[in-house]
């Protein structure tokens, strides 16, 4: 059974702490105050700093003698992304599969990557050429697609599905 307090008991309890508890409520109180003060003072340290002033133009002369850097000619205006995705028979993604790809003009593999985790690969080429993207993975057998980047798209998806060497699941 369980006993409730009457107001006349919860004064009796009070007044039988003795003088120990005004020292620990002392204590308490200044330990949350001490809080309270360190907590709101660390969200005036956190504002962003003040702008810093504009840098000064250089001396004319100085930048006279100096030549002004030549501009990139890094640019993806002429580039064509062979991208795609890998999948397993059971059509699960195959991560981790070779994908190599070379001009349909020439014997070496140029461009070479890796599936991701969902399967999924991107190659950036040059426009105006026709490719060859061979993928292959262990266990699976080979396989090559033919990629026209010449017709003034940028990019072209390509989808592999994968089959088991001899036709056997691994």
């Amino acid at each position: 059974m369980r006993r409730f307090w009457h107001p006349s008991e919860v004064k009796f309890v009070f007044l039988r702490l003795g003088p120990n508890h005004s020292m620990r409520a002392n204590f308490i109180h200044s330990a949350l105050l001490a809080g309270v003060v360190l907590f709101t003072s660390t969200g005036l340290f956190a504002q962003e700093p003040a702008e810093a002033p504009p840098a000064q133009a250089p001396p004319a002369a100085e930048s006279s003698s100096k030549q002004k850097p030549a501009p990139s000619t890094a640019t993806h205006s002429n580039d064509f992304l062979v991208r795609g995705t890998v999948f397993t028979p059971e059509g699960l993604a195959l991560p981790g599969a070779e994908l190599r790809i070379r001009r349909t003009a020439d014997k070496k593999f140029r461009w070479q990557t890796i599936s991701n985790s969902r399967g999924d690969f991107a190659v950036r080429v040059k426009m105006g050429a026709d490719y060859e993207v061979t993928v292959r993975a262990k266990g699976f057998e080979e396989q090559s697609l033919p990629v026209n980047a010449k017709t003034g798209d940028r990019f072209k998806d390509l989808v592999f599905r994968m089959q088991h060497q001899g036709g056997k699941k691994s």
